[in-house]
């Protein structure tokens, strides 16, 4: 499996995991708290920041919503039709330079999903690689899009059946091979029930079906557990909501992470990538005066001289057992041999006093 590049950050299964913190729609609207989160983002430890460029009308049909008789899920709690919130969350054009000028001064990626092949198109000069949220998955047509313009292209999954992964990826697939198959599932509700849902034992079928394809998890229940989980099931791409505020009004506030929890979430994983360490069963460098301390070696119970036959009523297995001396599973090597070398009682025993 190849790593992917996003400007000067290498994304592969030997390198650290790669943080996106979604803002969103957590601008609420303001060009200088978009700025602001950046910076917070990037001391938070993220790696990327992550806006989604849309009109409502190139995303939502008013009508369709009117249409379903009421709002539903996390939908229900707005207090503005689903036309109008979109409406108030997109974000203006005229921002995305200023955005992608803040997000280098900041020194983290600048990231979108953008909702339009038109949009696509006016990004694609400011972006280094293409986030798809998952409610584009079985839209084929902006996948194709997307992957013409020769970047890494992140997806998300959530909401969707191996089949329709199956068709999304194989679109990507017939362009490029720099592809992050990011694990979802997309109920914003921020519901602690929402964990028997979110399913991480999927990273196993989708690294199964696409072994040359680095795994991510896009991921809206509370916490950092779930990263955790995916982290030490192979995710390399992590996408996270980040807001500096959760009580604040608006679309996306509630299910995400502030700073202080965000960051908790880098440090922590930070902390799982050096616990996992290689496929190696080792004495490590820290463990080896343990090997010493808390190892048993045999020794005898009374003082044995030269001709002395060994037999284990003589012995008993005791700690500390030095670099030299013999361990318990060597004694059918030793029962019934003559002493070499004479030894007090309470030392161990070692090959040299062994005939």
């Amino acid at each position: 499996m190849k790593d992917i590049q996003i400007e000067n950050k290498t994304i592969g299964v030997n390198q650290p995991t790669y943080f996106i913190a979604d803002v969103a729609a957590n601008h609420d609207g303001d060009l200088d708290r978009a700025k602001e989160l950046i910076y917070l983002c990037a001391e938070a430890g993220a790696d990327a920041a992550k806006f989604q460029h849309f009109t409502a009308d190139t995303i939502v049909s008013d009508q369709g919503f009117k249409t379903l008789g009421g709002q539903q899920s996390h939908q229900s709690k707005w207090k503005k039709s689903v036309f109008d919130v979109y409406q108030d969350a997109s974000i203006d054009q005229d921002w995305t330079s200023i955005l992608k000028e803040t997000c280098n001064k900041a020194g983290i990626t600048f990231l979108t999903s953008p909702y339009s092949y038109k949009i696509v198109d006016k990004v694609d000069d400011f972006l280094s690689a293409y986030k798809i949220g998952s409610g584009d998955i079985t839209w084929t047509g902006i996948i194709k899009h997307i992957a013409s313009k020769g970047k890494p292209v992140l997806l998300a999954t959530g909401a969707s059946t191996q089949s329709e992964v199956d068709i999304a990826m194989s679109v990507l697939l017939r362009q490029t091979n720099d592809i992050v198959l990011m694990q979802c599932n997309t109920n914003y509700t921020a519901s602690l029930d929402n964990f028997k849902y979110i399913n991480l034992n999927v990273l196993k079928e989708y690294g199964r079906k696409y072994p040359n394809t680095i795994l991510g998890l896009s991921d809206h229940t509370p916490g950092h557990v779930t990263v955790l989980g995916a982290v030490a099931l192979g995710a390399r791409v992590i996408e996270k909501h980040f807001t500096n505020d959760t009580s604040r009004n608006g679309p996306d506030h509630k299910f995400s992470m502030d700073f202080s929890a965000w960051k908790d979430m880098v440090d922590r994983t930070r902390e799982l990538e050096n616990s996992l360490g290689l496929e190696i069963k080792k004495v490590e460098d820290n463990e080896k005066e343990t090997v010493v301390l808390q190892r048993r070696s045999i020794r005898v119970k009374k003082d044995l001289i030269v001709g002395d036959i060994i037999s284990e009523n003589n012995l008993e297995f005791l700690r500390p057992c030095p670099k030299d001396a013999l361990p318990p599973y060597e004694l059918e090597k030793i029962l019934n041999k003559g002493m070499a070398i004479s030894i007090k009682s309470g030392d161990c025993i070692k090959w040299k006093n062994v005939k």
